[in-house]
């Protein structure tokens, strides 16, 4: 298969048991991978660099600024952005290639899907739609909070059809280890911006949280998978407010 113009990017730490699943997905119609890596003490950079990666290792910005930087190094027309942990699927790598060599727009939004614990989930966290095949020219750039980072551009964006499988949590422990961190960081950005802690707000939006995951989303329809997504929301959000308290209480505030 002949590569196409298109500049694969993605951030790195310590990604050996996931970066090859995803660069093996994309290799041969990318014609340029670029990897941003924050100090990987693994061997990511060593498989990275197997594929015939550009690796760059650069201390860590905050995931807005290292994908910037990586956005920033991308040679080609047109830039896919994957995290390590997301897997081009044959449909959408199909989506991919036809929307490159016939383009109706300038960027592509992509539904990603879940893979968790063993089994991609249907309802939850669904639909997923991110925006992650840009074509150069219509200056894209991650913008964003901390945690929240998204991608834009100045141009038409469409969708395209398939899914990119997110292999995002290996066990329970790291899911529910990353809601804690996540949350914390969360609430971090809401006290940076003035925001008051709120007691309606940490009673109904965990409730909130729960209903919309497991109820309007059908996560019910994934089983307990479903079920502990519905609950790993509600947590996040309880959790996002507690924070928000916490930190007003230390700066002397009720």
């Amino acid at each position: 298969m002949d590569k196409l113009p298109l500049s694969v990017a993605l951030i790195s730490y310590n990604e050996e048991d996931n970066i090859s699943r995803t660069l093996k997905a994309i290799q041969d119609i990318a014609s340029e991978i670029i990897l941003v890596d924050s100090g990987s003490t693994d061997k990511t950079i060593e498989i990275a660099k197997s594929f015939g990666a550009k690796v760059f290792i650069e201390e860590w910005k905050g995931f807005r600024e290292q994908k910037n930087s990586a956005l920033e190094k991308c040679s080609q027309e047109w830039i896919l952005f994957l995290d390590c942990d997301e897997v081009v699927s044959k449909e959408l790598k199909k989506s991919i290639i036809d929307a490159i060599k016939n383009p109706f727009a300038d960027g592509y939004l992509i539904n990603r899907k879940t893979v968790y614990l063993g089994k991609p989930l249907k309802y939850a966290w669904q639909p997923d739609l991110k925006l992650r095949l840009v074509n150069k020219n219509s200056n894209p750039r991650w913008e964003g909070g901390e945690i929240h980072e998204f991608l834009v551009i100045d141009g038409k964006v469409k969708k395209i059809k398939g899914d990119l499988f997110h292999y995002s949590y290996k066990d329970i422990k790291e899911h529910f280890t990353k809601v804690i961190n996540y949350s914390y960081i969360a609430a971090s950005e809401l006290h940076k911006k003035g925001k008051k802690f709120k007691l309606h707000k940490i009673i109904l939006n965990p409730m909130a949280s729960f209903i919309r995951e497991y109820f309007l989303k059908r996560g019910f329809l994934d089983g307990i998978r479903g079920f502990i997504v519905a609950i790993s929301a509600t947590v996040y959000s309880f959790l996002k407010y507690i924070y928000l308290w916490e930190m007003q209480k230390k700066d002397g505030e009720s």
